[in-house]
């Protein structure tokens, strides 16, 4: 069982920073794959990046176009997105998700997510 617990949005102004965090309780949490999601108003829950436990390969969506960041620190418990550059077009609830299985963009692959964090990109 993973408890997914996530921090750190809030409101940016366009070409802005945010580093968003994601506490996970559970013993196992190094073996899980982390993920990162966003919804924005009105639309379906979209892939944003991934990392296997050792943090060695990630996986990014392609809007994200090298301005966002995935990181994990397994000795904390908490992995990371680092978003720079950041747009309007990024509002939406982020939230992070634990996978059982590999490196995946497909919400089904998740088994646990958390309750998510609010950024709002400003123009």
């Amino acid at each position: 069982q993973v408890q997914l617990v996530e921090s750190g949005g809030g409101l940016v102004q366009a070409g802005g920073s945010l580093r968003l965090s994601c506490a996970a309780s559970g013993r196992t949490f190094r073996t899980y794959v982390m993920g990162w999601f966003r919804r924005a108003p009105e639309k379906e829950r979209e892939f944003v990046a991934a990392a296997t436990w050792s943090g060695a390969r990630t996986l990014y969506a392609n809007f994200v176009k090298g301005r966002f960041t995935i990181s994990r620190d397994n000795a904390k418990n908490t992995v990371y997105l680092q978003m720079n550059n950041l747009t309007p077009e990024d509002t939406a609830d982020y939230y992070c998700a634990a996978s059982a299985g590999d490196l995946a963009t497909q919400t089904s692959n998740y088994n646990y997510w958390g309750q998510g964090t609010q950024v709002l990109g400003s123009s």
